[in-house]
C-alpha cells in the first residue's frame, strides 16, 4: 500500500461573502488545479448573529454543485425551480446548479445563536455543465455512520467499509465523510489512486500520514497520490472532514458564482442573466 504524504498545508482565511456573512475560506485562494474537482470550501461557524444573519440573498449559479453541511442552527432555502425548505442540524443540501439556478440561503441560529456549517463547491465537467439543475435535501437520520472502537465515520457520499452514503450518481465520484477519532487512537482511510484527497480539521488535533506536525482546528491538508491516509491522536480527539474526488482536468473560467470552461461561456451566462434567459 502507498501512504499519501502531505503535499500542502493551509489555514483557512477570514472573508466576507453574501450580504455580509463572515466566514473562513479553506479552499478557493490556492491554485485551482491542486484541488480539482473541488473549487471552494467555506467554514461558516459563528455564535454571533450579526456575522451570519444577513445571509445569501437571491443569486445565480451555473456549472457547479454546491454542498451545504450543517452542524448547528438552520438554513432556509428557496430556488428558481420551485424548491424550498429548511435544513437543520446534521442535514445536507446538495444542489446541482447545472445549466443555471437562482437561489437564496438564509441562516438562522439555534436557541444559543450558534450557526455552524460548511459549504463545498464541486466542479462539473464540460459534458455536464449544462445538465438540468437538481436539488437534494438529505436529513440527518438518512446519513449512515460506521463506528468502531470510538471512531465514527459519518458518510455523506461515497462509502466506507461497505457503508454507503445517501448521495449517489455524482459525476466526479466524490467521497465526503465527517470523521471523529478518539484520543490515543489510529485510523486509516482507503482512497482511490489518482483521486484528489484533502482533509479539514474542525475540532481537536492529530497527526496525519506519519507527519510530525500537529494539525488542529481550521487546518487543511492536501495529500499526494496514494491509496490511503492515516490519522493518529494523543491526548485529544480529532474531528475532521474528508474529501476525495475524481479530477476533471479541464480549463476553469470562474467569475463569482458561475464556473465554466471559457471566458466566452462566462460572458454568455452573464448576458443571459441580464436579458432574463438564464433559467432554461
Amino acid at each position: 500500500m502507498v501512504l499519501r504524504k502531505i503535499k500542502k498545508s493551509y489555514e483557512s482565511i477570514p472573508v466576507t461573502e453574501g450580504a455580509g456573512v463572515h466566514l473562513n475560506r479553506a479552499v478557493g485562494f490556492h491554485e485551482m488545479s491542486l484541488f480539482d474537482p473541488f473549487l471552494l470550501l467555506d467554514d461558516f461557524r459563528s455564535d454571533t448573529p450579526s456575522e451570519y444573519e444577513k445571509g445569501f440573498p437571491w443569486h445565480p449559479h451555473r456549472g457547479i454543485e454546491t454542498v451545504t453541511y450543517l452542524l448547528k442552527g438552520r438554513i432556509e432555502h428557496g430556488d428558481s425551480i420551485g424548491n424550498s425548505g429548511i435544513i437543520s442540524e446534521g442535514d445536507v443540501q446538495w444542489m446541482t446548479a447545472g445549466s443555471g439556478i437562482i437561489h437564496q440561503e438564509m441562516p438562522k441560529g439555534n436557541d444559543w445563536n450558534m450557526m455552524h456549517g460548511f459549504q463545498l463547491w464541486t466542479n462539473l465537467p464540460s459534458s455536464h455543465k449544462m445538465m438540468p439543475p437538481r436539488y437534494r435535501e438529505i436529513k440527518n437520520n438518512d446519513i449512515k455512520e460506521y463506528e468502531t472502537n470510538g471512531i465514527i465515520v459519518k458518510i455523506i457520499s461515497g462509502s466506507y467499509n461497505d457503508v454507503k452514503g445517501p448521495v449517489t450518481d455524482i459525476v466526479t465520484d466524490p467521497e465526503y465523510f465527517d470523521v471523529t477519532v478518539p484520543p490515543e487512537s489510529e485510523f486509516k482511510i482507503l482512497s482511490k489512486t489518482g483521486y484528489t484527497v484533502f482533509t479539514y480539521v474542525i475540532a481537536g488535533d492529530g497527526f496525519f500520514c506519519d507527519d510530525n506536525n500537529l494539525s488542529g482546528n481550521k487546518s487543511l491538508l492536501l495529500f499526494h497520490d496514494g491509496d490511503h491516509i492515516t490519522v493518529s491522536t494523543k491526548n485529544d480527539s480529532i474531528r475532521f472532514l474528508y474529501f476525495s474526488g475524481k479530477p476533471i482536468g479541464e480549463p476553469i473560467a470562474w467569475r463569482g458564482p458561475i464556473v465554466m470552461n471559457t471566458e466566452n461561456e462566462i460572458e454568455k451566462a452573464y448576458e443571459e442573466l441580464r436579458n432574463g434567459t438564464f433559467i432554461r
